[in-house]
């Protein structure tokens, strides 16, 4: 397989970010419509992730957010949003960079997103060159021998053959068509 130089994985991130970018950005605009609300899990240990002491010794890999009733502040820039919260009666501003979340949902809609989310701790020192990995073709399922006693199946035709083996993709003699 060719090596993917354009790296669309990375491009898919970024692009599934920037629906969560503009949502949390018309919100902070003009608050919650209807019954919307949301769940964002982001990574604590995450490069640029700013939250007091406290909340990082009780989510030291990583935690879940709700933005519903009582939030404030919401401040969204192209890199990461702010927040006001408030965890047991305590108010708390975290920071949080759009590349530490690893999850938004909204129940409300049902829709999810799932980020990769890469931490300093997990990222190697240099950059591990890509390899190219070897794709082996399918082959044809085998027919089955036929045991001792019982009788072969009958032979089927053999464009029905082909047509198994090509996987999916017919070919149609045009002959097969023509008045005679």
């Amino acid at each position: 397989m060719a090596e993917d130089h354009i790296r669309y994985d990375i491009l898919a991130q970024e692009a599934l970010r920037g629906v969560m970018r503009k949502v949390l950005a018309e919100v902070a605009r003009t608050g919650l419509p209807g019954s919307h609300h949301f769940f964002i899990t982001f990574l604590t240990g995450a490069p640029g992730v700013r939250i007091s002491s406290r909340l990082r010794e009780r989510y030291p890999e990583q935690m879940t957010i709700v933005i519903q009733f009582q939030y404030w502040d919401l401040k969204v820039t192209e890199t990461g949003f702010e927040i006001g919260l408030s965890f047991s009666d305590v108010p708390e501003k975290l920071e949080i960079p759009f590349s530490a979340v690893r999850g938004f949902y909204d129940p409300s809609v049902n829709f999810e997103l799932e980020f990769d989310v890469k931490t300093e701790a997990a990222a190697p020192a240099a950059p591990e060159p890509l390899r190219p990995v070897a794709v082996e073709k399918t082959p044809a399922p085998k027919k089955a021998e036929p045991k001792e006693k019982e009788k072969p199946a009958p032979a089927k035709p053999a464009a029905a053959e082909s047509a198994e083996e090509g996987k999916g993709a017919d070919v149609v003699s045009l002959d097969a068509f023509r008045k005679k």
